[in-house]
């Protein structure tokens, strides 16, 4: 009798919840605890702001809390190796950038293999890199900035997220395509990197758009291009660098969401249908084109192919760059 007053008294519980939470949670028994959203770098780069933005509204959708873990250093080695390391049961997901397959080219041996510890959920966001300068550097348009490093007036220095990045790539590139005497300085993310070219430090900048849109706008850093094919209306009065005249540097950067592998089919399932669902929502697309971030949820097997592709574009530009880990 008093067991099945208690299994009453479950029911009537349930019930009450039931309207509360989704009823695929309910259904799927995921996630039943909070869920760990592991960022491979240092807080204010776009893998973290989509992270963030991400956990805040998959929280909102499931009724459990997704929260961020930023895991930096050796350029995004150590956090991917971690969540390659982590249970395969869906309470650890990844967001990650390019460098989930560019580390493999550039390193000699990293800790982790892309193809076989991460199984993908979706290319979540893509984003141009921008090349920005500081306000005292005399320049309106990038055939001005190269123009004025050709010069050979002065020694000029450009920073990026860090060795490796896909910032970093496309200056290498720029670099090397156009003859340009240029130092890299390296940063541990796309917000110190910014950092340094507000402060003077490094003149100039590549990054992605989100940490530098906000300082662009206020003037207190000056874009003159960004690598993607269309303007972007976070920096709709910056021109692609096509249109400035520099066509071959026409790059977007992708952060996509990955789990470890081995994760159930079932949890892969929930977490982008949910995941896509919230980039889906206005709101959401809204905030992130503030920021220069395009909405995108790809399927799985779309992601996977995207990771299979970027192998051999970028072990060439690294290649010809000679770009070797500090």
């Amino acid at each position: 009798m008093r067991l099945q007053r208690r299994r009453l008294l479950q029911l009537s519980f349930a019930s009450i919840l039931a309207p509360a939470l989704p009823s695929f949670a309910l259904a799927d028994g995921y996630p039943t605890r909070p869920v760990r959203v592991l960022v491979p770098y240092a807080p204010a780069g776009p893998s973290d702001i989509l992270a963030r933005l991400a956990a805040q509204k998959l929280s909102e959708q499931f009724g459990r809390q997704f929260y961020v873990e930023n895991v930096g250093g050796a350029g995004g080695n150590i956090g991917m190796s971690q969540g390659a390391r982590a249970a395969a049961d869906g309470y650890t997901v990844l967001v990650v950038p390019p460098n989930i397959v560019v580390n493999p080219a550039m390193y000699d041996t990293v800790p982790y293999d892309p193809y076989k510890d991460f199984d993908p959920v979706t290319v979540a966001v893509s984003a141009p890199t921008v090349l920005s300068v500081h306000p005292s550097l005399p320049v309106q348009s990038v055939k001005e900035l190269v123009a004025l490093i050709k010069s050979g007036n002065a020694k000029y220095s450009f920073a990026s997220p860090g060795i490796g990045t896909p910032p970093h790539l496309i200056g290498e590139s720029f670099r090397l395509s156009l003859g340009l005497d240029l130092v890299h300085v390296p940063f541990n993310g796309a917000g110190q990197a910014v950092a340094s070219t507000l402060g003077g430090h490094t003149p100039i900048v590549f990054s992605s758009l989100p940490p530098a849109v906000p300082s662009i706008k206020e003037g207190k850093l000056r874009g003159l291009a960004v690598t993607s094919t269309k303007r972007f209306d976070a920096a709709a009065d910056l021109p692609t660098i096509a249109e400035s005249g520099y066509p071959g540097f026409e790059v977007t950067i992708w952060s996509g969401l990955v789990a470890p592998a081995g994760t159930s089919p079932a949890t892969i399932d929930t977490l982008h249908r949910e995941t896509t669902k919230a980039l889906a929502q206005p709101g959401l697309r809204a905030r992130l084109a503030d920021l220069g971030l395009e909405a995108i949820g790809s399927s799985p097997d779309q992601f996977a192919r995207v990771i299979k592709s970027e192998i051999p574009k970028w072990t060439k530009v690294i290649k010809d760059s000679g770009i070797k880990p500090d």
